[in-house]
Order: structure tokens, then sequence, then C-alpha cells
């Protein structure tokens, strides 16, 4: 179960009196959730006005800054092409898995100074998470080109000899070139027409040069055979060949342009080469900074809904669950026993109403914060 619960209760006598309570109500008949306590710094408090602005705010940027955690997994996702267990490996949070970082969650003080109010913290956070997901877009669009680009090249080497490029298939010497009379056509001609080719190409137009063909390559359904003729003959021949369901390729043999193209691949796949490993790891820092703000960005919530809601001096303790996906229902029951005498309309307020400071539109409402934190960020193709 990658699905985490961060709940907080206000302080009883003491606060590890609220985490006792929950410990025995979870394991009371079988382990409904594994528990850890969830470690919130003193933070500022300021005034109410701004708890509730705040409120609204986070919310907001709780939704802003998972979406730029989740394109940065999908998009290192799409770069490694959908290897599950290597993509895995690079998702990590301050160099350790997301869960383990989540349980042994600690705040970063270094980054979130908290002797900075509130509102600065999330500014703080807001700036930097903008500035991964402007610079996601540059870096992946790049990438994108390149990836396109070269899978345009591919695309043109490899398929059917109807439309793919001919330019690796023949040679210089399969043409007559610098004739003024004569020149060489490609003809593309189905397998269960060979003998009918050989029978009647000679015959097709005036001018062809008799046994001027030659099968130069074959794939799974037709064969490429060269004809010489006279240049005079090209239309008629080429009109007579598709009555006879031969498809005459357009080419010219183009020494220069056939290089070029080489080149043009070469240099592609190089600077995709050259690009990767940057980017991979580009995209697991940034990932880990990205996740890091998202679980700061939660537990800001948490300080913000449990002043708003248990008051103060601040006196709560929060906690974060993961439920046993098989008694999660039996969980939310046990919860709502253990805290529902903190608010008790809790249960009949409609998650619809617009309630400043409480952000019902955004989720349910229980009478204990409640928060939840998906860690499984990724869409696999299965």
């Amino acid at each position: 179960m990658t699905e985490f619960w961060l709940i907080s209760a206000p302080g009883e006598k003491t606060c590890q009196q609220t985490w006792d309570k929950l410990m025995v109500a979870t394991s009371r008949t079988n382990i409904l959730s594994t528990n850890h306590k969830f470690n919130i710094p003193d933070l500022k408090v300021g005034t109410l006005d701004v708890l509730v602005g705040l409120s609204d705010e986070l919310a907001k940027l709780d939704t802003f800054v998972e979406s730029v955690v989740k394109k940065v997994a999908q998009y290192m996702a799409d770069v490694l092409e959908d290897s599950r267990d290597k993509v895995q490996e690079n998702l990590l949070a301050n160099g350790v898995d997301l869960v383990t970082y989540i349980t042994r969650f600690q705040w970063d003080m270094a980054k979130y100074p908290i002797k900075q109010s509130l509102k600065n913290i999330s500014e703080i956070i807001s700036k930097q998470v903008t500035q991964i997901d402007n610079d996601l877009k540059a870096r992946a669009s790049a990438y994108n080109n390149l990836k396109g680009n070269l899978q345009n090249l591919e695309r043109k080497n490899a398929g059917s000899l109807l439309t793919r490029s001919l330019a690796d298939i023949v040679k210089k010497e399969d043409f007559v070139l610098d004739s003024e009379y004569l020149v060489t056509m490609l003809v593309v001609v189905p397998k269960t027409d060979y003998s009918d080719w050989q029978k009647t190409y000679e015959t097709l137009a005036e001018m062809v040069v008799p046994r001027s063909t030659k099968q130069l390559f074959e794939d799974n359904d037709s064969g490429l055979f060269s004809v010489t003729l006279f240049r005079k003959a090209v239309d008629d021949f080429r009109h007579k060949a598709r009555e006879n369901k031969f498809t005459v390729r357009d080419f010219q043999y183009n020494e220069e342009e056939m290089k070029a193209d080489k080149e043009e691949m070469t240099r592609l796949c190089t600077d995709k080469k050259k690009q990767f490993g940057p980017l991979v790891r580009w995209l697991k820092v940034n990932f880990s900074e990205a996740f890091i703000a998202w679980i700061h960005i939660k537990a800001l919530r948490v300080f913000v809904e449990s002043v708003l809601r248990y008051g103060l001096p601040v006196n709560f303790q929060a906690m974060l669950l993961q439920p046993n996906k098989k008694n999660m229902k039996r969980l939310r029951e046990v919860l709502n026993d253990l805290y529902k005498h903190l608010d008790s309309s809790a249960a009949v307020i409609d998650a619809s109403m617009d309630i400043p400071g409480l952000n019902l539109s955004q989720q349910e409402y229980y009478p204990y914060v409640y928060y939840k934190v998906d860690c499984n960020l990724l869409d696999f193709k299965v």
C-alpha cells in the first residue's frame, strides 16, 4: 500500500497520550494500520485572518505541487521508456525511497527556515516548484523534438518497400548514371508476381533494355527490382507498370543527399545519447526536490488546519497512518469513533459547502484533520 493518511488530533494531557490512544485503537483486534509520528516543528502561527487565507492558498499549492511531482515522475518513465524497476530506482527523496522518506519525515530547516512566517515558507515552495515546472517544460520540449526527429528518420528506414527510404538498400553500381538517354528505375513487385514481372517487364513500354532487371532487396511482402530503359519511355512504363500492380518508386540516386541523411541519423543518435544522462540526472534531482516540497506542504496544511480547528496554544499530535488495504473502511470507523467528540456536526457536513479555512470543497471532511498522501505517482502502461 502506497497510500498514507496524514491526520492530527489535539493533545490530551500530553501529545504522547493522543498517540498512545491511536495505537491502541488501531491495533485492538487486528492491525488496521501501520502508524508513525509525523514531526512538525514549532512554526510561527501568525493571525487568524492570515491562517484562514493561507488554508485556501495551501490547498491550491498542494494540488499544483502534486501535479508537478507526477509530471516529473511520468516524464522519467517516458525517458527510461517504461522500465518499471529502473524508474522506481530513480524516484527517490533525499536518496531514500518515498515510503521511507515520508515515514521518517524531518522538516528541512535549511530550505524552509521556521523563523520565517508560514506565508513566506509557502512562497519559497511555490517559487521553487514553479521553476522546476518551467525547466521541465523546456527540457522535455528539447528532448522530445530530438526523439521525434530520430523516430521519423527511423520510420523512413523501416516499413514497407512502398514507403521506406531506399538509401541504405541501393548501391551506385545498381544504376546507369550520367547517361543522356538511359535511366534506371526501381520497381516494387509483390512476391506472388515475381514470375509475371520477369515475363512482362520488357514489354511494359517500348525501349526497355532487355535482360536489365535485377532484384536488389526483398522484405516479407515484396521485392525491389531495378530496370533500365530510355528516358522518353518513362511515363509510358510507369503507367503500364501500375496497371500490372507493379509500383515504380520515385527515386533518383544522389550520393550527397544519401550521405547527408546518414550523417543526420548519426548526429541525432549521438545527441540523444549525450542528452539522456544529464536529463535523467536532472529529473532525479528535481523529482526529489519536488516530492520533498510536496510533503512539506502537507505538513504546513496539517499545522494550519490543526490550529484553526483545535485553537491555541498549539497542542496537537500529527500522525501518519499507512492503512491495511483490507481494513480501510474499518479504520475510518475506528477513527470516527475515536474523534467524533471533536466535532459533532462533522458527520452531517456536506463536502460541497464552502467554509473558509476548512477546504471542504477539496476533499472529504472528518472530525479530525485529514490529508491523503498517495506515493503511487505513475500510471504505468501495462
